[in-house]
């Protein structure tokens, strides 16, 4: 595809991606974006199998394809591991995945290679970054720290929980003494980065930022990048429920959305 009004599509299981896509936004201001919010099939990172949740991804990108994407983010680190290969062999248009940026940006603001990540158990038991730093950098020695509880407390309203105090220093309490820097390896976390800062006092990497540099990196060398001059158009899309969704979407980024709900089918 060389179709520079194409969209970029961004998906993830509910509210977490959009703090990539708030990054995106505000360094591609003039893309059009569509952000596809799975939330009635939320959570991915527990409960489902590796091909249970590639199907849900295929399901996705056939769904960007129809809408006329030319780029597509995962910005999901569970779906990045079980299904961002399978996609690429699978879908022609470039696809981004956020646990390679997460790896590219510890690699960046490591000094003494030690590393921790703070996940979903699926990411963490699959042991995503780990493989992914393999790849990258054999020398980055990754600790991975799986926090199963936050993504629905997050989901759902991370104040509204008595215990968030606790169980945030159970797991910040395992990063090791001599890791350096923090990879918030799911994509909610970095809407509570500020509670996490209180908590610690080392580097703190949301792959957000460099999965951006990705995207433009990509969109460059494909020429593809929009080069209109008006603002881009948003629109989101879900599974689930969307008024406690729309609200929360709106309050991150700041502006206010279109939002549809699609029908969600159950898995064969």
């Amino acid at each position: 595809m060389n179709d520079k009004s194409g969209k970029i599509g961004i998906f993830d299981s509910g509210i977490g991606g959009t703090t990539v896509l708030r990054e995106l936004i505000k360094a591609l201001p003039n893309e059009d974006y569509i952000y596809y919010g799975d939330n009635g099939n939320f959570p991915y990172g527990s409960g489902k199998t590796k091909e249970d949740l590639q199907k849900l991804c295929e399901r996705i990108l056939k769904f960007f394809l129809m809408n006329n994407c030319k780029l597509v983010v995962v910005a999901c680190n569970t779906a990045s591991i079980a299904a961002i290969e399978y996609l690429r062999e699978n879908f022609s248009l470039p696809i981004i995945g956020i646990i390679e940026s997460g790896v590219k940006g510890a690699i960046k603001n490591t000094i003494n290679k030690n590393v921790a990540v703070i996940s979903t158990k699926f990411t963490a038991e699959a042991h995503g970054y780990k493989k992914q730093a393999d790849n990258l950098d054999s020398d980055l020695n990754i600790t991975e720290i799986a926090c199963k509880e936050f993504p629905n407390m997050i989901e759902k309203g991370w104040e509204t929980f008595s215990n968030s105090e606790e169980l945030l220093n159970k797991y910040l309490s395992k990063i090791p003494e001599n890791a350096d820097t923090l990879v918030l390896g799911c994509t909610h976390y970095p809407l509570i980065r500020d509670v996490i800062e209180q908590h610690t006092n080392i580097k703190i990497v949301d792959p957000a930022f460099q999965a951006v540099e990705e995207v433009k990196r990509t969109l460059k060398s494909l020429n593809i990048l929009n080069t209109k001059s008006e603002k881009g158009k948003l629109i989101f899309f879900v599974t689930g429920e969307s008024k406690y969704f729309q609200a929360i979407v709106e309050k991150i980024l700041e502006r206010e959305i279109d939002i549809y709900r699609i029908p969600n089918k159950k898995l064969n």
